[in-house]
């Protein structure tokens, strides 16, 4: 029996929005190979069909990786080369690429990476905040006490922070950041290399604001200063506090009823007239 000499595991950044943003060597390799592992076939078949590329494609996703992950790595043995591509940018950051990546190291399969788009590093090029030391946090938990624990653990984190979020939990996000971080510097930027392309930049309050009068459209990266070095803690509250019970509490500290309203608002990333109507029947005395 012939023994099979084992393929290659081609990891293949795609465009995250200009379809122009795809090296001459991706379309190479694309063109080349055995099998296109695709996040969504749907998507990939529209990059393939612009480029004139035809491959056979199978899916390779979140909810398959394990199962999948076991088909692909028989016929990498068996001697096939694949490419595998998300649906925009690095496949391998923020999605089930790098259990496949894992699955190829830990069989001997060589695994060859193709440099390409990044909506990460656009945006922190983009952002103005310092790029000298960064990290990457990607999405963070959408289970809301997950989510807060962890904030609470890169909180007094000194390099700038890189984050993804969707549209429908953009705002909420932003007002966790606020809580945990104050009212630092950040950029948020959307529909990279696209038509619509926007970048926000300004402090927590000034974007949760705009946000709040935009409704918030595409896929977000938010990049986020650091903390200062040897700055004091951020202050945290409950969230699950009301905003009236939370005015309760300040002004019971010693702050009066115009100071805790600004305090809340500011916690909170809330417009003060919302959180001024909470207080109107409030003692100002408390």
């Amino acid at each position: 029996m012939i023994q099979l000499s084992n393929g290659k595991l081609l990891i293949c950044p795609t465009p995250i929005g200009n379809l122009e943003d795809i090296t001459l060597r991706v379309l190479r390799v694309l063109r080349e190979v055995d099998l296109i592992a695709a996040e969504d076939t749907r998507h990939t078949i529209k990059l393939l069909n612009h480029y004139e590329i035809s491959k056979p494609l199978t899916s390779y996703h979140q909810h398959n990786r394990h199962h999948k992950g076991e088909a692909l790595l028989k016929e990498l043995l068996e001697g096939k080369h694949i490419a595998l591509v998300s649906d925009a940018g690095m496949p391998g950051i923020s999605d089930p690429g790098e259990d496949l990546v894992a699955l190829c190291i830990e069989n001997d399969i060589d695994v060859e990476v193709l440099p390409g788009a990044t909506a990460g590093i656009l945006a922190l090029v983009a952002s103005g905040i310092s790029t000298e030391r960064f990290v990457f946090e990607g999405f963070l938990d959408r289970d809301k006490k997950k989510r807060r624990e962890r904030l609470e653990r890169i909180k007094n984190e000194d390099r700038t922070i890189i984050l993804y979020e969707a549209p429908h939990r953009l705002t909420d996000t932003l007002k966790d950041l606020l809580q945990h971080m104050g009212n630092r510097k950040l950029a948020i930027a959307r529909e990279l290399t696209k038509k619509y392309e926007e970048i926000v930049r300004g402090s927590l309050e000034e974007v949760i604001q705009h946000f709040n009068e935009n409704t918030p459209k595409g896929e977000f990266v938010i990049i986020c200063e650091g903390a200062e070095e040897g700055a004091a803690p951020q202050e945290s509250f409950n969230r699950e506090v009301t905003v009236k019970a939370h005015l309760i509490e300040l002004m019971a500290k010693g702050l009066d009823k115009k100071e805790a309203i600004k305090e809340v608002a500011r916690l909170r990333g809330l417009p003060k007239r919302e959180v001024y109507n909470e207080a109107l029947d409030l003692n100002p005395h408390v």
